[in-house]
């Protein structure tokens, strides 16, 4: 219970501290504080497996589908 972050947090949600104190317990959490934290890990690992999705996307351009050309002047 050291992190100042996760304790803002805790301070600022006012009307959904209930809510979110349900959700804990609901979820198996033994405090408030560590589902708090769990959010935050599982947030910061999302954003890091997107930006090296991203990354990939950027240096692989020719496993990104190209659009098909047609052979009729028509379409």
């Amino acid at each position: 219970m050291n992190n100042p972050q996760i304790l803002e947090i805790i301070e600022n949600l006012k009307g959904r501290r209930a809510y979110e104190e349900k959700r804990a317990s609901k979820l198996g959490f033994s405090s408030l504080y560590a589902y708090i934290e769990d959010k935050i890990l599982k947030k910061k690992v999302f954003e890091e497996s997107k930006v090296i999705q991203n990354k990939i996307e950027k240096d692989n351009p020719e496993k990104i589908k190209k659009e098909k050309k047609s052979s009729c002047s028509c379409c």
